[in-house]
């Protein structure tokens, strides 16, 4: 019953989604009005009843859908039996869908206020863009294939008909076991493909502007919210994977440039330059062609990162199947490309009249500046993501491309980027003088100057350090002085105090502010990532029970072996006693997580966190004679990292409610409110 109602779903969705890439295609072409409200709400209610379908079924463990039987467990607790409906292959492509139609809604909502060819031809693009994924939904990953043959745990084979006689097995073999060792898996993947689908948003209103020959910078401004919303989770979504990442995967790191991760990188690289260049757009009139080039590769990104992800096709922690899905995924790629650059190129006159950025001394100089070096950088990425499989698959030899490789490059972008981010709020539209631009810097450049050599005096003399406090206390001084400088000419007009005046500019320019709040988030990110890769220490012992070491000023006792169960799994591991530097104490329990179905056990480590740094305890072998391997790892300023990364999707959060706040009173002030 529950398969074939997400079946229904998943067919109304596929036909809601058609019949909008007709009608809207018949409004965008001038060829007269047409109903869009009814195909968009099909596309809505197909995705809403298939997930709703999936959701029922979970909660009632029907093992008759062969998804669930492969993916889901009596035993997988609350919340990771929810999350079980995008855990694997086919339920993250229902997950998709559902996003997709979500933002589908969100489109259709501006073109209803305001009907026009441009809005049209967007919901034509996302039409096309639906009937993909719910058509894989139907044929090459069907989420709701009725099992026929069932194993004691788990679907041996399995139907399309939703009416097929089932082989209901009793029991599931459950997820997979990464997945339901930490709640950050049940809410890391919803956020990210909040991000990956999002970018759908801008790409369909730059294919639309090109397909009906709409000029200027409107389909920036009608895709805006969008990019900021999808550019904002996907920011939240790489954070929460790598805190995830450092707390369950055993080897005390948060990044570690596999293949995946670096899938979600990369379009989060180019959405970046995307924001910076459209306000190039908006503001100046320049950079329109190259807009169009960076929102196509960043929705093209995205594809390509759910191919690496879900084709199996690349070896990563993140790759639980492999599947006929990666031809497929593979051949819409190929088509996004070639049908997206081939009618950019046919547009070419549209875009022959921008101006061009005559003086690189300026803020549209510095966002150009800051566009080609995040272009370079996701080039880097893609480079040593792709390689490995390029040169299998032409030579049939094996190789991997590792961290290395990634930070040689990485680390001089990034710090140029960071002095950019310095520089570029400073600078003056339309141009300045190199005098006019050193008179601003200057104090801010002393300041991290000043900050780097109290660095090497009092902490650290390793130069990744230094240069990094140098260049973040740059950027935060540069955009201190530049508020403190606007409020202070703000209080010689109008006499109020120094809080207020603050509070009226950045009120007054919220969106600008909104960005540099961001900013902020970037220079923390960078900071608790130079502290913790470079002052970092590591030691590996073996201890019996009663034995005492001596680590990074911590005094670590093994106290005895335990076991517990908790729901949905069995924890094997020890109890060490910890005497922190400045004499307080802390027990922690290091362990091994076993869940049903699944032999082999999670290891899952202790950390201890504060304001200096984190303990990071791993548990890697315990013998019968209760002879424990354990790993420590000290990581200082983690917190830094992780508040950092917070702080740059908040700027994101803020700057997509301040545009919505902006646009409240104009369309009130349209309908004569």
């Amino acid at each position: 019953m529950l398969a074939f109602l997400g079946t229904i779903g998943v067919a109304a969705a596929l036909i809601g989604a058609i019949l909008l890439v007709v009608r809207a295609s018949v409004v965008a072409r001038g060829k007269g009005g047409a109903d869009l409200a009814g195909p968009v709400k099909l596309v809505v209610a197909g995705s809403m009843t298939s997930m709703a379908a999936m959701q029922i079924a979970l909660a009632l463990d029907d093992f008759s859908i062969a998804y669930l039987a492969n993916n889901h467990a009596t035993a997988t607790p609350f919340p990771f039996d929810v999350a079980t409906a995008w855990a694997a292959l086919e339920g993250s492509i229902l997950l998709w869908g559902l996003v997709l139609a979500g933002f589908t809604w969100m489109v259709f909502t501006a073109y209803r206020r305001a009907p026009d060819r441009l809005g049209a031809a967007a919901l034509a693009v996302m039409g096309i863009v639906a009937i993909f994924f719910f058509g894989l939904m139907t044929t090459v990953a069907n989420p709701f294939e009725v099992c026929v043959a069932a194993a004691e745990r788990g679907c041996l084979d399995s139907s399309p008909f939703p009416w097929a006689t089932a082989d209901v097995p009793i029991d599931g073999r459950g997820p997979n076991p990464l997945l339901q060792n930490h709640i950050f898996m049940a809410i890391h993947p919803p956020l990210l493909y909040l991000g990956y689908v999002g970018l759908t948003v801008p790409f369909a209103y730059a294919i639309g502007a090109l397909a009906i020959s709409v000029p200027g910078a409107e389909w920036l401004r009608r895709s805006q919210r969008g990019t900021l919303i999808a550019w904002s989770f996907l920011t939240l979504g790489i954070v929460i994977g790598a805190w995830w990442a450092y707390e369950v995967l055993s080897w005390g790191g948060y990044w570690a440039w596999d293949p995946v991760e670096n899938a979600s990188f990369m379009p989060w690289l180019v959405a970046t330059a995307f924001l910076h260049s459209a306000l190039v757009q908006q503001r100046r009139g320049m950079l329109q062609a190259w807009n169009f080039v960076l929102v196509i590769s960043a929705f093209a990104l995205t594809i390509l990162g759910t191919f690496i992800t879900r084709s199996g096709t690349i070896a990563s922690v993140h790759s639980f199947t492999q599947s006929a899905i990666g031809p497929t995924l593979l051949g819409f790629l190929v088509l996004v490309l070639v049908g997206s650059f081939t009618l950019f190129a046919q547009r070419g006159h549209l875009l022959a009249s921008a101006p061009r950025v005559e003086n690189m001394v300026s803020r549209e100089g510095t966002f150009l500046a800051n566009n080609l070096l995040l272009t370079v950088f996701a080039f880097v990425v893609l480079i040593g993501t792709m390689f490995p499989i390029i040169l299998e698959a032409v030579t049939g030899t094996r190789v991997g491309v590792r961290g290395p490789f990634f930070n040689r490059l990485s680390v001089p972008l990034s710090f140029l980027l960071l002095l950019l981010v310095g520089i570029g709020p400073v600078t003056p539209w339309g141009g300045a003088t190199p005098q006019l631009v050193w008179k601003r810097i200057r104090g801010p450049l002393v300041a991290g100057l000043i900050a780097g050599l109290l660095t090497a005096v009092t902490v650290t003399r390793n130069g990744w350090v230094v240069i990094t406090v140098v260049l973040g206390v740059f950027v935060i001084a540069s955009t201190g002085a530049l508020l403190v400088g606007q409020a202070g000419r703000r209080r010689s007009k109008t006499g109020e105090g120094l809080a207020a005046a603050i509070a009226r500019v950045t009120k007054g320019d919220a969106r600008f502010w909104s960005g540099q709040l961001s900013h902020v988030g970037v220079v923390l990110v960078a900071l608790g990532i130079s502290f913790a890769a470079n002052l970092s220490q590591h030691q590996e012992v073996v201890m019996r029970e009663g034995d005492q070491v001596v680590f990074a000023g911590h005094t670590i006792t093994y106290r005895a072996p335990f076991q517990q169960r908790h729901p949905g799994k069995t924890s094997s591991g020890i109890r060490l006693e910890v005497v922190r530097p400045n004499g307080s104490r802390v027990t922690l329990e290091p362990t091994h997580n076993f869940f049903p179905g699944h032999p082999n056990g999670v290891a899952t480590p202790a950390v201890d966190t504060r304001a200096s740094g984190d303990l990071y305890v791993m548990l890697l072998t315990l013998d019968e004679n209760r002879v424990a391997t354990v790993e420590l790892d000290t990581s200082p300023m983690m917190w830094v990292l992780w508040l950092g990364g917070l702080t740059v999707a908040a700027g994101g959060f803020l700057s997509y409610r301040n545009r919505r706040q902006e646009r409240a009173p104009a369309r009130a002030e349209a309908v004569g409110v």
